[in-house]
């Protein structure tokens, strides 16, 4: 990379540890403040479901931003924005404040993957390897924050660990200052965004969603589908899992499926790399294709390999957790190159939206097809939603010929 995409590598990759370190930290906390405040765990999840859901809501408004404004001082402000929302339940620690501090949240992590995204996809020059960096350093985040905060939980108070958890985030703006990049360098730096009234929003959705955007919107909410749905009951379909063994450490017993999931997200980080350097080489929609067709062979594969023994699934988990990572990067390169440059914020804006949003649809199909047919009829489902996006792939690839 030359130097223009190292900084701008360095700076997005931070930002993206510390999204995915709080997105994965904030449920660890929750057994804490079952215990400590006076409220359902029904009433918690809805809390979380409010901040989690900003995030995806918040999205397009934020892509409309990222259009607008400096995509660094976007990034700098979500995440500075994240870690005082976490500074704020820290040191308050009342249940209003925990309340208020998520919403408060899932509003500033909203910003995040629009500026971000766009700022790699307009200023960057090798724009799939600076993804599959970004990609990375996310994967890094969602492994070493909620191991870091559950580590913690067992020695320290709660608001302490919050606390500390804030720290990177608030250090993101002083990185994005002292980092020296163009944000617009792989594009023509005069053009920008013109949105400023909802009428002139709906004029630049409707030129995207008229475009290729509309095929590469449909692969990503359907890939969001299977997403969702496999990272959501993965770790309750590993904890049943008959082949692993508890292991004892330091006179604790750790369930070994623990280490299962934790390797197939490490697996992830290189999967995320990997899919940015092949983006770059090669034709991002093929690559994609390919991709999800291992994701449909590793999901069908999963249940028998989980029969047959441990190296069997260690096997399955490491191919998925290369595939499902490495399709991210692929993403994202197919947006920038499907969206004009003056709206790849609103472009982003609207992947998240189906990443965050729609596909949080595969949750309920997942938990509706484990609830009428068990684990078989889940792992159908999932192969099924990446079934279909392989064939939406399929016709953005013979768009593009």
């Amino acid at each position: 990379m030359n130097g223009n995409d190292g900084g701008i590598a360095r700076f997005t990759m931070v930002g993206h540890g510390v999204f995915h370190g709080h997105e994965l930290s904030i449920p660890v906390f929750l057994v804490v403040w079952l215990a400590v405040f006076d409220l359902s765990t029904f009433a918690w999840g809805l809390a979380l479901g409010v901040a989690f859901g900003l995030v995806g809501v918040g999205s397009p408004i934020a892509g409309v931003l990222a259009d607008r404004y400096p995509a660094r001082r976007l990034v700098s402000l979500s995440a500075g924005g994240m870690g005082l929302a976490l500074a704020l339940m820290a040191l308050v620690g009342t249940l209003p404040a925990v309340l208020v501090g998520l919403a408060a949240w899932g509003v500033a992590a909203s910003i995040y993957h629009p500026a971000a995204l766009a700022l790699i996809s307009r200023g960057a020059d090798q724009r799939g390897t600076v993804l599959g960096y970004h990609g990375a350093a996310g994967s890094l985040g969602t492994v070493i924050g909620p191991l870091a905060v559950l580590l913690a939980l067992a020695v320290f108070d709660w608001r302490p660990v919050m606390l500390a958890l804030a720290l990177p985030a608030l250090a993101v703006p002083l990185v994005g200052a002292f980092s020296a990049f163009d944000e617009r360098a792989a594009v023509d730096a005069e053009r920008a965004s013109s949105v400023s009234t909802p009428r002139e929003f709906l004029a630049d959705s409707r030129v995207l969603f008229t475009s290729g955007f509309l095929v590469v919107f449909a692969v990503v909410l359907t890939y969001g589908i299977f997403y969702r749905g496999f990272f959501t009951f993965l770790p309750d379909v590993l904890s049943r899992v008959t082949v692993f063994q508890p292991v004892t450490v330091g006179g604790e017993t750790i369930d070994a499926d623990q280490f299962a999931y934790s390797a197939l997200l490490l697996v992830g980080v290189i999967g995320q790399y990997a899919g940015g350097r092949l983006s770059d080489r090669h034709r991002p929609d093929r690559i994609l294709i390919a991709l999800l067709l291992a994701v449909i062979v590793g999901t069908l594969g999963f249940l028998p390999a989980s029969a047959a023994g441990v190296i069997p699934l260690l096997a399955v988990c490491g191919l998925l957790g290369f595939t499902i990572y490495a399709v991210a990067p692929i993403t994202q390169t197919l947006v920038a190159e499907h969206a004009p440059a003056e709206h790849h914020g609103i472009s982003f804006g609207y992947t998240y939206l189906g990443t965050f949003g729609f596909g949080a649809l595969g949750a309920s199909i997942g938990g509706a097809a484990l609830t009428l047919g068990g684990e078989p009829a889940l792992f159908l489902a999932l192969a099924g939603a990446a079934a279909v996006c392989v064939i939406v792939a399929a016709v953005l690839s013979l768009r593009a010929r």
